[in-house]
């Protein structure tokens, strides 16, 4: 009768033919497995941005200061100009050398002029009508030794027909009357190429031109840009651009946008 076998020695009877076989002693689950990964520490508050602080003796309560004012523009050459007027002489701008000169574009037919040259009838047959706003202006600044030229860029178009405006000088001469229009001429610019030279592309446009051949006002005759309405009521800025330069004051301002 054998020996009964001590535990150690019957683990290993039992074991090794398993390890021979190549058959694994414990579970799969039990296998090792990768150390979990070290806890990541949480990111740190960020701090609050800090106000930058003003210099030494400011006041950070103080508003800012004002952005400079614009720089009015440079003053520009007014163009010189060749062109007939309704007695057929030639007008040219070095011809009026040394004056104030207004440039009013203008179109009998357009309805934005139209209403700056109603007259308004007498009372009777006895009473001369009253000019419109337009030629009372002609009148009392050429009295002041303003000269003021009224030009009409319209022409005819390629198939001869007359654009709105268009008229043979005879016409204009009766229209001028029939309005009481009172500008030292009437220049008829039928070609454009006046209103080109000066950008004029709507009617009623101003142009100042100051002693010195500068332009010193362009736009808008009037701060009324509708057809209707009593221009008298308005504020000229032909008026106003005329009284501050023949003061010898500067003028209120340079530009503004032409209707029409």
């Amino acid at each position: 009768m054998r020996a009964p076998l001590s535990l150690a020695r019957r683990a290993i009877v039992l074991v090794l033919p398993a390890l021979l076989a190549g058959v694994p002693l414990l579970p799969a689950s039990w296998a090792s497995e990768p150390p979990a990964p070290a806890p990541v520490p949480a990111p740190a508050p960020e701090a609050p941005p800090t106000a930058p602080v003003p210099p030494a003796g400011v006041d950070p309560a103080a508003p800012a200061p004002a952005a400079p004012p614009e720089a009015p523009p440079a003053p520009v050459k007014a163009s010189d100009f060749k062109v007939k007027d309704l007695d057929g002489k030639e007008r040219t701008l070095a011809e009026f050398a040394g004056k104030w000169i207004v440039l009013e574009w203008t179109n009998y037919g357009c309805p934005f002029v139209k209403k700056h040259y109603n007259a308004t009838p007498g009372a009777t047959a006895e009473d001369p009508a009253t000019p419109g706003n337009m030629p009372a202006l002609q009148r009392k600044y050429t009295e002041k030794g303003v000269v003021w030229l009224s030009v009409c860029s319209s022409g005819l178009k390629k198939d001869g027909s007359p654009r709105e405006g268009y008229m043979e000088p005879a016409a204009w001469k009766d229209a001028v009357k029939e309005r009481m229009a009172a500008p030292t001429a009437v220049l008829l610019d039928t070609d454009g190429m006046m209103g080109r030279a000066y950008g004029v592309k709507t009617t009623p446009t101003a142009v100042i031109i100051d002693p010195t051949g500068f332009v010193a006002y362009q736009g808008a005759v009037d701060d009324q840009p509708k057809a209707r309405g009593n221009p008298s009521e308005a504020k000229s800025y032909i008026a106003e651009a005329l009284d501050a330069g023949l003061a010898g004051q500067p003028l209120p301002q340079a530009e503004t946008k032409s209707y029409g």
